[in-house]
């Protein structure tokens, strides 16, 4: 359920179904049941004997009502309420719930180095998803605390505000990268400047810390990092710097195309990036704080060490569980029909009296083990309540065409904090399956801006889906603005995949400018241009790109493209030395 569905459907939540806490005691379940089933034969065969001693058999069917299957019924009901407190002694959990939590945390902001140097593997995979790593084992460790995350290469900025969402931090940590800052180099100095303004700019009782972590390569004079760590000192915060990489150092992969190659210099030599742990170490000595190296084990509990003494404040935060203990909905289905047997067991004096003659056969013969039974049974049962309903699947609602129901499940899922690329991916793909194209397009737009992989090149596509319909719409003034967009979508969607046929299709129709000769132009699965989802549109042979065609057409967006690069790397500031990593 976790893998990216069609372009034009949502996506699924990947929760898992049922977990159990104790399943060994499944053997109990097991063996529970069994156990009263035995009980109740036993009783059964001694309450035969016993009416064998009272008379002949003969006189016993005179005596006797007819046979019933009372006996019976009531079996199954003993057994099934055994079962049920088998199972509940498993301790099964499903489903999601949030519930306020009140804890204690400081306020804390982690300055991420994004330059291209953090891309060397010489830790694995890499240096940059190791640190990530270690920024959320950090803030596993610490959900009270209130995370402000700073990107920083030649220049830095805030990802995001002084905040404990979750799910807003792991959408910008998740789309991290060099290609987030757009000035190549890497400044420290810029780094604890920034971070040190935002924590002061905070309001709140906690004390303030700064977590600082690079590979220490920077362009940065020793003095104005010193300076930096020191002004920060002199305010309260507590500054950590914490180093990845190795003193071998490592070469730096970079993509050119579909082309993996080493990074090299303006003279053409193999760039290789080495830990620089000396500039780390005086930072955090002139800011009275702790270096952490690169060698070190278990970097974020380091930093907890580091953060210990620091003045708390009390914070309610929301805490998602993904999955919650059901134990009373076997207990109480339990309570229900051993209550219901004890109840049947006391039967009413009017019954008694019309069955008078069997029932003082069966007073002389009746065990009292039954009774027994019961109770036992329902000294195992504690008080119980009804617990909640599982929530609707949007993903499922929207391949059954609940295209509303959808989109307002997808809107309650981000209004409780669900801010991740994917479900706001869904959201809008949601929205532009009602047509609803403005807003679709504005929502796909930020998932594109803010995610990577999979994610961004389907909103992508869908963003300019959406463009190309309102760019092709009759007497739409902002008709040439949309097509424009949706011919820039498309030629960025071509570039990293040549081969998809309905981008191709799509790329063509925004250059064509008028309506389609047939419904073509497709996501791949469905939107907000009505076609089936199981349709795959293709050129036409009659005015339709061929193979030439098409790469004539992508070799040309590349090459706009590549000067679209160049033009910025000239007019952006190049760092001191040349070193752009």
């Amino acid at each position: 359920m976790n893998a990216l569905l069609p372009l034009t459907i949502p996506l699924g939540d990947n929760v898992p179904p049922l977990v159990l806490d104790m399943p060994w005691y499944l053997l109990l379940a097991v063996v529970l049941p069994l156990g009263v089933w035995w009980l109740l034969r036993q009783r059964a065969v001694q309450r035969a004997q016993r009416m064998a001693r009272f008379a002949e058999h003969a006189a016993l069917a005179r005596l006797l009502p007819p046979a019933d299957n009372s006996e019976e019924r009531r079996s199954w009901r003993i057994v099934g309420a055994a079962l049920l407190i088998g199972l509940a002694f498993t301790g099964p959990r499903w489903g999601l719930a949030r519930g306020p939590v009140s804890s204690r945390g400081i306020d804390m902001a982690i300055a991420l180095d994004a330059s291209l140097s953090m891309m060397a593997p010489d830790e694995k995979p890499n240096r940059l998803e190791r640190m990530k790593q270690e920024v959320r084992r950090l803030r596993a460790m610490s959900q009270a605390d209130r995370v402000a995350l700073i990107a920083f290469a030649g220049r830095s900025y805030i990802l995001t505000p002084l905040t404990s969402d979750d799910g807003a931090l792991e959408l910008f940590l998740e789309n991290l990268d060099p290609s987030v800052v757009g000035q190549a180099g890497s400044s420290l100095s810029k780094a604890i400047r920034q971070a040190t303004e935002l924590l002061l700019a905070s309001d709140g009782s906690a004390d303030r810390a700064l977590v600082l972590m690079t590979d220490g390569e920077s362009f940065d004079q020793v003095e104005d990092v010193e300076t930096a760590a020191r002004e920060a000192g002199a305010k309260g915060i507590s500054v950590v710097t914490v180093g990845f990489g190795s003193r071998q150092g490592s070469t730096i992969p970079v993509r050119d195309g579909s082309v993996t190659k080493n990074k090299t210099d303006d003279e053409g030599n193999v760039v290789v990036t080495k830990y620089a742990p000396e500039l780390l170490e005086k930072a955090a000595t002139a800011a009275g704080g702790t270096f952490i190296p690169a060698e070190a084990s278990d970097k974020a509990s380091r930093i907890r060490g580091a953060l210990r003494s620091l003045r708390t404040a009390r914070r309610t935060i929301d805490t998602r569980e993904d999955h919650v203990p059901r134990v009373l909905w076997l207990l109480v289905p339990a309570l229900l029909l051993l209550a219901w047997d004890a109840w049947r067991l006391v039967a009413p004096a009017k019954r008694r009296r019309e069955r008078v003659i069997g029932e003082r056969a069966r007073q002389a013969t009746q065990p009292q083990g039954g009774v027994a039974t019961t109770i036992l049974l329902m000294a195992l049962v504690p008080a119980a309540f009804v617990a909640c309903a599982n929530e609707p699947d949007p993903a499922a609602l929207f391949k059954e065409g609940r295209v509303a129901e959808a989109i307002a499940a997808y809107r309650m899922l981000v209004s409780q904090g669900d801010t991740t690329s994917r479900t706001v991916y869904n959201l809008g793909t949601a929205i532009l399956g009602a047509d609803s194209l403005r807003e679709a397009q504005s929502l796909l737009e930020a998932v594109r801006k803010n995610s990577d992989g999979e994610v961004r090149a389907r909103a992508r596509f869908n963003a300019g889906l959406a463009a190309l319909i309102q760019g092709r719409a009759p007497e739409n003034p902002e008709a040439d603005q949309q097509l424009t967009a949706a011919k820039s979508a498309y030629r960025a969607f071509l570039l990293e995949r040549p081969g998809y046929g309905d981008a191709k299709w799509n790329y063509e129709l925004a250059l064509r400018k008028q309506p389609p000769q047939s419904g073509g132009g497709g996501g791949g699965g469905g939107g907000g241009n009505n076609q089936n989802n199981d349709q795959q549109p293709q050129p036409q042979s009659q005015g339709g790109l061929d193979q030439r065609q098409a790469d004539a057409l992508l070799n040309s967006a590349a090459r706009e493209e590549k000067d679209v690069q160049g033009r910025k790397q000239r007019q952006g500031r190049v760092p001191p030395g040349g070193k752009d990593w």
